[in-house]
Order: structure tokens, then sequence, then C-alpha cells
């Protein structure tokens, strides 16, 4: 069964609540999903077996020595990655977006393409399982790629090892990574918070997830902190016949268990939120 957890935003905590069930669940494969900005190898450690290079596309470099500085390139380029600093071309790898337009119009082909290959995929164990992760050099793109190509790693792990439990940790909004994310799972879990943004951000990303053949619950994190707009995420989802599955309180100690290196049921595993966790976990298993 694969298990995906996401939100319309960030902040909701979205990744404590996901790390919280694979701790219930005591053994599954792991897969942070949240590419641009993985954290979750960061709570559990993983003793890392697996690094593969990603290859996200192609950035442009230049050969100074060809170049007659004719400036062809810095005016056709549309995403400003081209500029000229000490009478030099200078392409910023950030910027650059790969589409080849000035390797193509370089009157004498100083311009070139190589590999943007600074990406990482990992995998390795951890005291639940198997995790998979990768990251995303910054300004690199097709994360919703690399998603896909974890997700299949992690069902070679379900494979080889005899998981039945694949927890995927998404990224917040409605990319391409998310689409890559929530693309043939059995369940999926949209963590929100009582406020104004993080209901209408959880109504757009339940309006794409409704688009697929998937079975949404909603978690309410935080839900003490804003009854009146708790009330109005309880009646939308009543009204959608989204079942809301948690309404988790404002609890500090799941910030002092991520200090900890900490799940929040392996920080205080008797404590409210913890219970709470644990009973949406088990209702979403069997839903």
């Amino acid at each position: 069964m694969e298990i995906a957890v996401i939100s319309g935003k960030g902040g909701t905590g979205k990744s404590s609540i996901s790390s919280a069930f694979v701790s219930v669940a005591k053994s599954a494969v792991v897969v942070d999903c949240d590419v641009d900005a993985s954290n979750l190898y960061l709570l559990f450690s993983p003793l890392c077996k697996e690094e593969e290079v990603f290859v996200s596309g192609s950035h442009a470099v230049v050969n100074n020595d060809k170049c007659t500085n004719c400036n062809t390139c810095i005016d056709l380029c549309r995403f400003d990655a081209i500029s000229k600093i000490d009478g030099k071309i200078r392409i910023s790898e950030s910027a650059c977006d790969g589409c080849y337009l000035c390797s193509r119009v370089c009157p004498v082909q100083a311009i070139k393409m190589i590999p943007a290959d600074k990406s990482r995929m990992y995998a390795g164990t951890f005291r639940y399982g198997d995790m998979v992760y990768g990251r995303l050099a910054p300004g690199e793109e097709n994360s919703g790629k690399m998603v896909n190509l974890l997700r299949e790693k992690a069902k070679r792990y379900v494979e080889d090892y005899g998981y039945d439990t694949i927890i995927l940790d998404g990224p917040p909004g409605i990319g391409c990574p998310v689409i890559s994310t929530i693309t043939g799972v059995d369940k999926v879990v949209v963590v929100t918070e009582p406020t104004l943004s993080g209901f209408l951000d959880m109504k757009r990303v339940i309006e794409v997830v409704c688009r697929f053949s998937v079975q949404i619950s909603v978690i309410v994190n935080k839900y003490d902190l804003n009854p009146d707009i708790c009330e109005q995420i309880d009646k939308w989802c009543d009204e959608m016949e989204i079942p809301v599955v948690a309404h988790l309180p404002f609890d500090v100690q799941i910030v002092e268990a991520m200090i900890a290196g900490k799940t929040i049921i392996e920080y205080n595993k008797d404590c409210e939120v913890s219970r709470l966790i644990e009973n949406a976990y088990n209702t979403i298993y069997a839903f």
C-alpha cells in the first residue's frame, strides 16, 4: 500500500506527521518526494547504501577563447542568464533554462550545452526500514521526473525485501512533483492548518487530487489555534464527503522531538498528539 502525505502549502506540519506515520507503521519504505527541499533524512539519518547522479537537463557554457563578444546570445536570452562581466560573456548556471537557443545562434559556436548533473538520488537503511530521497541542485529542473525515479526504486525495495507499506512525504503545492507523488497511490492524506491560506490551499490541492482515483483523508494540524476556521474546514470536508481523520492540537513537544532527532511517537508515545496520529494512521490504513 502506498500512502502519500501532502499539503496545499508549506509549514503545515506534513513532514512531522508523515514521519510519525513511519513510527506507527514500524516497517516501511519511506520516500521523501520534496526533492527541492528534502529534509526527512535529517530526522531519520539513513545509512546511505546507494547514490546515483540525476541528470535534470542541460545548461550552457561559453568558451571565451572562441567568443567574439557579439552579444547575440545576451540579446536573445529570455531568462537573463547571460551577461557581460569584465568584457567577457558569462552564463549563470542557476538562471540558464537549458533551452539551447544561445548555442544555436552563436555565430562562432562558442557556446555548448553540457549535462546538468549536480543533483543526486540516495537510498539507505534506517531504524524502520529503507528510505529513498533525492536532492535537486539549485536551479535544476525535472523534479517530477526525479520523484518518479525515487518511487520506482521504492517499489523495487518492496519487491526485494517484502515490505507492505510505502509512505510518501510529498511536497507542498500542486506542481509537477505533487502530481508525480500522488499518481497511482492508494491513499492521499492532506495536512492543513486552521488559517485562511491553509484552508484555501487545502481546497486547491484536493481539487487536484479529486482528478485521480484515490481515497482522500484530511488532518487538521494545530486545530485549536483558530477554531472558527477549523469549523469551516470541517464543514467543507463534510460537504465534499472527505473524512477528517484527526484534529491535532498545538503541542510544543513536536518541535522538541525534531530537535532531539525523533518523531513525536518516539519522543512521547503517550501524549495526546501521538495517540491521535496513531489512531489516524490506523483509520487511514483500514479505510
